[in-house]
């Protein structure tokens, strides 16, 4: 850690939260400040977050200068965290003051440390119970004990402060002073685990002298869905805990995180740290300090979870590591998985990048030797891998508006039949993707955007996927006002699971989507009942292909396989591959053989005839061989670019303009597509125009675009954003 000290009054530049670009001369404070330190500093009339950087630079009318007006009482940045924010800025061609506002995302950054009264379940029952007094008990019990802030508490319960306060008189709910923030329990990574395979033991043994190094590596750990792939990364965790450094577990899901803290929990005798917009802000608060003044040995979180201030980072797991999750898609435009690795390149720390399914980037990375490779290839215990069919729909005889075929069905009810569980899986939410005009011929689209709204029917509304307008169902034409000739077109979970209690009355349905839960807490509730045996068809979205266990569930039913396959981008075949591996294997993964069968009208290609034979191998090495020939990632960069304004005429002329000022691409061989307009050209009002940039693997990219972009002194109102390595192309 640095340690440079600067005494009162020395000159010290500051970096501040706010959007500007560069570095603030103050004065230091009384009695001094370490270089790192979090300060409060004056910025016209307002007092602004900052950061000390380093020394002042001068130059100027030193009398001017003003002084820090304090030092916050939190653990000064790390040098090597200066160095991270500075070369993920770098790289995303992001402004230094947003990456710090990033990184010091902690409610109360600022408040003095102090007693506070905090809430949490009693043992006494009340003498009276009411709608309100229920709300905040099953809050209280639903968060295991945890204590809560009394705005927290009535906030989550919708509740008023008289509520608690009547709770806490009759001893159903306690009232305490606590500190502020408070260490974690300490974990005990010599607990006994569960006994391990001997594939799974050679693996563990792996990683944890990987980690022992204290030196940085990646590792590559493939293990199909149920070969334990989760037990032999906590043993990294145990090593990485032993040598007293801090472990990161990346999970791509909130839902996840319930059932791999109780794993957590079980293995190292405390529950760890959490990070993600699912706990309290008293929590996130907690977690920001305790994680910088070492009080947290074990953060389980999203992927922001990546920029908290650890004191000694040994070691980074990135769970289900090819999700498209991990990629940020507004503010900061940053991979997690990209940026896991290259904190831990700075730190000296360990990566563990965790999948069935593994990225093509990664996948090459291993192939090349950059990363180290381990590779599970049984199922845990008696479970085997589920057999994979496909129904070739062009020979079943479907009626129109329906999508379980007669083959899916009949396999659906010999395994209700058995007692067993059948999940239909269609990645669509919703009831249906487009409502259609039988008169005029009209599609409803959200009036913000050039997109169609999706129906909801347990909503009763009409939802914009893309900027999240609703509108009531309309009954008649918004266009022709003609009425009652309104019609879902194409169908979505919810469509899926009317026609599903048509076809099987008295099966007991559950639909697994993430717009139909209010909580975190609801789907982790909805997710455990079915794990019971709470239902016999479980229709789900993509939330279901990730990291639940369901004993009971032998058949997984793909309705539409083709969907991914179709559109322009480069990671169709990619993603569709990992999703059907994914959601195949939830089946069978107990003792009980699973099926999974693809509903396709295309069995001959090339993606569906992969995932059949499970030739993952072949897969990646013919998708890296297309890559490689057409230049695109991993062998070559792309950066998308796009510009959006309200006035569609002034955002064509600026994008015109640039992609004809190309001649900073063009010096290091890159090529500019574009501009067109993006495919969904409008969003919350504003028109969007995209160009895509096209360069060699090696070409110095982020300098040929800062020079390219700072050409044109853009109009206020227009705004132009740089995604390098973009994910997605809408």
């Amino acid at each position: 850690m640095s340690t440079s000290y600067f005494d009162e009054g020395a000159l010290v530049s500051v970096l501040t939260t706010q959007p500007l670009d560069r570095l603030l001369d103050y004065r230091a404070p009384e009695g001094g400040c370490f270089a790192g330190a979090f300060v409060e500093v004056p910025l016209g009339p307002r007092k602004v977050l900052g950061v000390v950087w380093g020394p002042g630079q001068g130059g100027y009318d030193l009398a001017k200068v003003r002084s820090v007006i304090r030092v916050l009482d939190a653990a000064p940045m790390r040098e090597e965290m200066q160095t991270f924010l500075g070369r993920v800025a770098d790289y995303t061609l992001t402004p230094m003051p947003a990456m710090l506002r990033l990184a010091t995302r902690s409610p109360g950054l600022g408040d003095p440390p102090s007693m506070r009264k905090v809430y949490r379940l009693g043992h006494a029952a009340p003498d009276r119970m009411t709608d309100a007094r229920g709300r905040v008990l099953e809050v209280l019990r639903d968060y295991g004990g945890l204590a809560f802030t009394q705005k927290e508490l009535c906030d989550m319960a919708g509740v008023t402060s008289s509520v608690v306060k009547g709770l806490v008189k009759q001893g159903a709910v306690l009232e305490e002073d606590s500190p502020r923030d408070t260490p974690y329990p300490r974990l005990d990574p010599d607990l006994p685990s569960v006994t391990l395979t001997e594939e799974q033991a050679a693996g563990a043994e792996q990683l944890r002298a990987a980690v022992a190094t204290g030196r940085y590596g990646t590792t590559m750990l493939r293990g199909v869905t149920g070969s334990g792939k989760t037990e032999v990364y906590l043993e990294a965790v145990a090593e990485c805990l032993r040598q007293g450094r801090q472990a990161l577990v990346l999970l791509p899901e909130i839902a996840l995180t319930s059932e791999f803290l109780t794993r957590v929990e079980k293995r190292f005798g405390a529950k760890p740290a959490e990070w993600h917009s699912g706990v309290t802000m008293t929590e996130r608060r907690r977690c920001w300090r305790m994680v910088g003044e070492g009080g947290a040995q074990l953060v389980v979180g999203a992927r922001s979870a990546l920029f908290l201030p650890y004191r000694d980072l040994g070691l980074v797991v990135v769970d289900e590591e090819h999700d498209t999750s991990y990629k940020q898609e507004d503010g900061v435009l940053y991979n997690a998985r990209d940026m896991a690795v290259l904190r831990a390149s700075i730190c000296g720390a360990q990566v563990v990048l965790a999948s069935a399914t593994p990225s093509l980037e990664t996948w090459v990375n291993a192939e090349a030797g950059k990363y180290a490779r381990l590779e599970l290839t049984a199922r845990f215990g008696e479970a085997v891998m589920p057999e994979m069919r496909a129904i070739d729909m062009r020979n079943e005889d479907l009626p129109s508006g329906r999508w379980i075929s007669p083959t899916l069905a009949r396999a659906v009810n010999a395994r209700i039949e058995k007692g067993e569980q059948a999940l239909l899986f269609l990645n669509r939410r919703g009831y249906a993707p487009i409502t259609l005009c039988r008169a005029c011929g009209h599609q409803i689209g959200c009036d913000q955007c050039d997109a169609r709204m999706v129906e909801h029917r347990f909503l009763k509304r009409l939802v914009c996927h893309q900027c999240g307008e609703t509108k009531p169902m309309p009954t008649v034409c918004p266009s022709c006002e003609a009425e009652d000739r309104l019609a879902p077109v194409g169908p979505g979970v919810e469509r899926l699971a009317e026609e599903a209690a048509a076809q099987f009355p008295e099966a007991r349905i559950a639909v697994l989507s993430s717009d139909l839960f209010g909580s975190a807490r609801a789907m982790k509730a909805q997710i455990e009942e079915i794990a019971r045996g709470g239902a016999d068809i479980v229709i789900g979205t993509q939330i279901v292909a990730k990291g639940h266990n369901f004993p009971l569930l032998t058949l997984v039913g793909v309705i539409d396989a083709d969907l991914g396959l179709q559109g322009s981008d480069l990671r169709a075949a990619e993603r569709t591959f990992q999703l059907m591996r994914q959601v195949a294997g939830r089946a069978g993964r107990a003792e009980r053989p699973g099926t999974a069968l693809l509903q396709t009208f295309q069995p001959e290609h090339p993606v569906i005839r992969a995932i059949l034979a499970g030739d993952e191998e072949g897969f990646w090495r013919a998708e890296a061989d297309e890559r490689r020939a057409a230049g695109v990632p991993p062998f070559g960069r792309m950066a998308g670019i796009v510009l959006s304004s309200p006035d569609v005429q002034e955002v064509f002329d600026v994008a015109g303009e640039l992609a004809r000022r190309d001649a900073p691409l063009r010096r290091i061989g890159a090529q500019v597509f574009g501009p067109a307009p993006a495919p969904i050209a409008r969003i919350r009002g504003r028109h969007r125009v995209r160009l895509l940039v096209k360069a060699e693997k090696a070409a110095p990219l982020q300098e040929a675009l800062a020079v390219w972009s700072a050409q044109l002194k853009l109009p206020a109102n227009l705004r132009l954003s740089i995604d390098i390595d973009p994910q997605s192309f809408f």
